[in-house]
């Protein structure tokens, strides 16, 4: 059974093409949820305008079909709130940017 820790380095495999980051360290990531027969993960993009949204769902479904036993169900739900903003990143993808967070100071 993967755990929260497995998910989320399947997701790293999955990069934002408009800034060549992946959805994790942008912060997209807001929650993943696993029971026995389901991962229920929670996600927002940068801005609901993202052009790149249905690419990086695409990307999602590949990453985690090739990685999970079919037997296991995956929901990708998508959520504005809270909205997402720079500080979402973790601070190696502010640092590709060079951007600092409060943290980074």
């Amino acid at each position: 059974m993967p755990d929260v820790e497995s998910i989320k380095a399947v997701l790293r495999q999955v990069i934002d093409p408009e800034v060549g980051v992946n959805i994790v360290d942008l912060g997209l990531v807001y929650g993943i949820d696993i029971t026995p027969d389901q991962i229920s993960i929670r996600l927002t993009m940068t801005s609901p305008a993202c052009p790149m949204g249905d690419l990086i769902m695409g990307d999602i479904d590949a990453a985690l079909d090739a990685a999970l036993p079919p037997e296991i169900g995956v929901v990708v739900n998508m959520v504005w709130d809270p909205p997402w903003t720079p500080e979402m990143m973790n601070k190696d993808a502010r640092g590709h940017f060079g951007w600092k967070g409060h943290d980074d100071r």
